[in-house]
Order: structure tokens, then C-alpha cells, then sequence
């Protein structure tokens, strides 16, 4: 039986702490600028913001998803006690530690709702309640002070999750031993619990409550699906970045590469299944009240049998799905660096879409609303969050150097 030599990780670069606060620095300005420019093209488009609310929402579930998909992932690792993943499991624990930056950068969204705006979301207007009987009926789960309560319960669970599984990790750093990874393995399967009901309710309340009148019980597993998706995406690119600044060189193998190629692929199709059976079965059953949703992302204009939105639509499963279903089938894509890190973007760029699909439909205009406020909410939202994520790693290593399961991970080969 072969056996791999275990490499010498001690002396190897592991923290961002000499660029770290340099490149924190640069991503706070463009994003706070980006984000001012953001504010002054959406109110100039004079609509009262409605616009600029939508496109900022559509961003937003962009970047909440790779901190939700990094919090699953390392409880997963974590549940399952995996070795493999020791090496890439730091990067999704940071991923995760972002999510009180996400509460705050969800200030806009929630106030506007408290205020009784109702230019985001619709069941906050009295007006539109009246007119519309069955969305009233809804109003004990969709009412203002209800919808931003359940948001800080939700972000409240999720932070503090990230924080244990990131505190333990980190603190493991300096002490060793196996006692903080029993623990985190003891609570792994309660937080996965709790990650579940969260991350289905909030999809439901952030996203699927824009169009109120429409449901669909598999909502929150095709957000969850999208949302590992982009992280396991993220994960990628962030090991590709570190080692190209001459970090974990030796840590993170072409074997690990491989592996999240693998879980890539795997929840690509998964994210494809739940797409279609959600769509499939309401096509089947063509009801009124649910089949309007897919109709207005297939017109995008009123009386149109099909619009820009349809064209949008097969985008989005030929590039979130059927494109990349072929493209990482391959093994040697899996091990070549280059070519993993180009679908992993790739992904990315469509998970953004398929925000873009799930959100601004419900704005109600003809045609493909894009534009620049949409950019610089990108920018905004993105620059925040490579900021938050380096302050949060800090001086922290992007490693669990003294995990028990490192000797693991370190000779961890593909089978």
C-alpha cells in the first residue's frame, strides 16, 4: 500500500496579516463609494427608490448565500467528521464569520418595511392589502415589525453558530488536543437543524414574500441549494488567490481542489433538481395563483406570450446548469487548477443571475431592468464584504494548524 509523504506545513505562510489591512482599506472605499453612487442612480431614476431597493436585494442574497453556503459547509465538515477537509474548511468558517456584516448591510431592506414602504416589498401597503384578499389573510407572518423580528432571530442563530464554529477553530489554533473538535462535532447536528428551518424561512421572507400571493414548499431548499453552490464556488477561488500569494502552498493539494470540484458538480445538479421539480409540478398542475410567477419570468410584458425574461430563464439553465454540468464532468478538469477556478467563477457569475431572476421580475416593468445602479450595488455589496472578510480573518491563519484530523487532510488523496 502506498504511502504519502506528509508535508511540512510548519514554516509555510498561513495569515494576511502584512496585505491584509492594506486590501481591507482599498475594499471599504470602492464599496462605500460604490455604494453612494448606487443611492444617487437609483434616486435619480425617480421612482422613490424602488429600483435601487430591488437591485440592492438582488445583490444582497447574492453575498448572504456564500456566507449561509460557508456556515453549512463547516458544519457539515464538521457532522461528518471529515479529514479531507481540514485544509479549505478555515476559508468556509470565514465565509461564515461575515454574517453580522450581513445584519448590518441589511438595514436598508428592513427599514424601508418598518416605515410602511412598500415599494419593496408589496404586502406592506395597506392599499395593496385591500385589493388583494388572500395576501391580507397572510398579514399575522407578513407585517412589518413580525418580518424584521423574525430577520434578527434569523441572523442572531446564524451569527452565533459562525461565531462558536470560528471562535473553537481559531482557539484550537493556540491550544491543540481534541477537546473543541468533540464539541464542535456534539453541536454540528443541532446547528444543521437550526440552519435548515433558519435558512428556509428567511428565503421565504427575503425573496419568495415579494411575489405574496405565490408559494412554493421547495423555496428555501432552492435558495440553500444555490447558496452552496456559491460558496463551495468561493471556497475555491479564495484557495486559488491564497496560494497564488505564496500561502498554504502545500496545505491545499490537487487533491483537495478535486474533492470540492466534486461537491461543485454534485450540488450544480442538485441545485438543477430542484429547479426543474419546482417547476415541473406547478407546469403540471397549472394553477392561477402559482403559475404567474414562472409567466413573469417568461414575458416581461403585459399580454406577451414570450419576452426578454424567457430568454433570461434559458440562460440561466443553460449556464447555471446544463454548461457546467458538462464542463466539471471531467476528472482532469477536477485537478487542473486553472480550468476549476474558471467554472467556479463562472458559477458564481450565474448564481448572481439567478438572484437577478429570483428578484427583479417583481419589480413589474417591461423588459430587463439593468443598469447601472445594479453595478454599482455589486461593487457596493462585494467591496463590503471582501472587507468584512478580512477583518475578520485579521492575523487569524486561514488554516486549522493543530486540527487532530490535519495528518489527514495533508495526505488526503482522491480515489
Amino acid at each position: 500500500m502506498h504511502t504519502k509523504e506528509v508535508p511540512n506545513i510548519a514554516d509555510e505562510p498561513n495569515t494576511l496579516a502584512d496585505v491584509g489591512p492594506r486590501l481591507r482599506r482599498y475594499a471599504a472605499i470602492v464599496g462605500g463609494v460604490a455604494l453612494a453612487l448606487a443611492l444617487i442612480s437609483g434616486l435619480f431614476i425617480g421612482d422613490g427608490g424602488k429600483y435601487l431597493l430591488h437591485s440592492y436585494l438582488t445583490s444582497y442574497c447574492f453575498f448572504l448565500s456564500l456566507s449561509l453556503g460557508g456556515l453549512f459547509f463547516v458544519a457539515v465538515q464538521h457532522a461528518s467528521r471529515a479529514g479531507w477537509s481540514v485544509s479549505v474548511r478555515r476559508i468556509a468558517e470565514i465565509l461564515g464569520g461575515n454574517l453580522p456584516l450581513m445584519a448590518l448591510l441589511a438595514l436598508p431592506i428592513l427599514v424601508p418595511v418598518l416605515l410602511g414602504n412598500g415599494h419593496l416589498y408589496p404586502w406592506v401597503d395597506r392599499a395593496y392589502l385591500d385589493a388583494h384578499p388572500v395576501v391580507a389573510q397572510k398579514t399575522a407572518w407578513l407585517n412589518g415589525w413580525s418580518f424584521a423580528g423574525r430577520c434578527a432571530v434569523y441572523f442572531a442563530i446564524w451569527a452565533l453558530m459562525a461565531r462558536f464554529f470560528l471562535n473553537g477553530s481559531t482557539k484550537q489554533d493556540e491550544q491543540g488536543g481534541t477537546e473543541l473538535t468533540l464539541r464542535m462535532e456534539r453541536w454540528s447536528p443541532l446547528a444543521l437543524i437550526l440552519f435548515a428551518l433558519t435558512i428556509t424561512c428567511a428565503s421565504v421572507d427575503l425573496v419568495m414574500s415579494l411575489s405574496p400571493e405565490w408559494f412554493s414548499t421547495i423555496f428555501g431548499v432552492y435558495y440553500f441549494s444555490g447558496s452552496t453552490v456559491g460558496a463551495l464556488a468561493t471556497i475555491i477561488v479564495v484557495a486559488c488567490l491564497l496560494q497564488r500569494a505564496g500561502r498554504l502552498t502545500h496545505a491545499i493539494t490537487v487533491e483537495h481542489y478535486h474533492e470540492l470540484g466534486k461537491l461543485l458538480f454534485a450540488f450544480v445538479v442538485f441545485w438543477g433538481y430542484i429547479a426543474f421539480s419546482q417547476y415541473m409540478l406547478i407546469w403540471y398542475a397549472n394553477i392561477p395563483e402559482e403559475t404567474r410567477y414562472y409567466l413573469a419570468r417568461q414575458t416581461g410584458g403585459a399580454g406577451a406570450v414570450v419576452g426578454p425574461w424567457a430568454y433570461v430563464s434559458l440562460l440561466l439553465v443553460a449556464g447555471h446548469l446544463l454548461i457546467p454540468f458538462v464542463g466539471l464532468l471531467s476528472r482532469h478538469v477536477k485537478r487542473n487548477r486553472k480550468l476549476l477556478v474558471g467554472w467556479a467563477v463562472w458559477l458564481l457569475v450565474f448564481h448572481w443571475v439567478d438572484m437577478y431572476w429570483l428578484v427583479m421580475p417583481s419589480l413589474g416593468r417591461p423588459g430587463l431592468p439593468f443598469g447601472f445602479t445594479d453595478v454599482f450595488c455589486i461593487l457596493g455589496l462585494g467591496g463590503a464584504y471582501v472587507a468584512g472578510t478580512l477583518w475578520i480573518a485579521g492575523d487569524r491563519r486561514w488554516i486549522a494548524v493543530k486540527d487532530p484530523r490535519m495528518s489527514e487532510a495533508l495526505v488526503f488523496e482522491n480515489t
